[in-house]
């Protein structure tokens, strides 16, 4: 222990905390982006048509089996080749981080549709309301407030994935880590301080997600 140094740790807080800035805007960016594409997702696994539900859940089930590593990595070399365009670490990240958010929020949205009583339902048909517009105006809103306690979990999770990134170059938090700790042979001082900055703000966006859950839930019930 005589041979640690943290104080070296204070020398790169500048290159750490702009990595930290790349990781949290990397992460919110995927999140909305996800989000937006897990709830019309949710609604093609409750489709009429066959065909929808059952390609709907062939994605759900290959993106949430699959490590996001290899969905990254598969993004990152298979992809441009496929399209003949160069992509980059940045758009293979949020490629990737995105696919993966749209499939586990898809999931969140799903269970938070199964709680909407058959009422809401009736009531849509009763008025003559299109399903689009039954859809859009009646039951995403409530949808959306039941999953959000789901939703920001996927959030703290796709944070946490996000360290991933720096496997194909990504400019992070995890990445720029990995060069201080290179660079100045530090690596227990350095890693240690980089697994600190991810555990408190997934601590504390847990605690976000459980106060979040209490107040819907005494919402719900009242």
């Amino acid at each position: 222990m005589d041979n640690f140094d943290f104080s070296i740790v204070w020398q790169f807080r500048d290159a750490l905390l702009r990595g930290l800035l790349v990781s949290i805007e990397l992460s919110a960016v995927c999140a909305v982006l996800g989000i937006a594409c897990g709830f019309p997702l949710s609604l093609a696994r409750q489709s009429r048509f066959a065909t929808l539900r059952a390609v709907s859940a062939l994605y759900v089930e290959i993106i949430r089996g699959l490590p996001v590593l290899i969905t990254l990595f598969w993004v990152f070399f298979c992809l441009p080749l496929l399209l003949g365009l160069e992509i980059g670490a940045f758009g293979s990240s949020v490629i990737a981080l995105t696919l993966y958010m749209a499939a586990v929020s898809s999931e969140a949205f799903r269970s938070a549709l199964a709680a909407i009583g058959r009422d809401q339902h009736d009531a849509c048909r009763a008025l003559g309301l299109s399903h689009l517009t039954a859809a859009v105006f009646v039951v995403a809103p409530q949808a959306f407030v039941r999953a959000i306690p789901n939703l920001l979990s996927c959030t703290v999770s796709l944070f946490k994935e996000s360290a991933l990134v720096s496997a194909v170059g990504m400019v992070e938090l995890m990445y720029v880590g990995q060069n201080i700790s290179n660079v100045t042979a530090r690596p227990v001082e350095i890693l240690t301080v980089v697994a600190l900055i991810y555990f408190v703000i997934g601590f504390a966006l847990t605690r976000v997600v459980n106060m979040a859950e209490t107040r819907i839930l005494i919402r719900i019930g009242s």
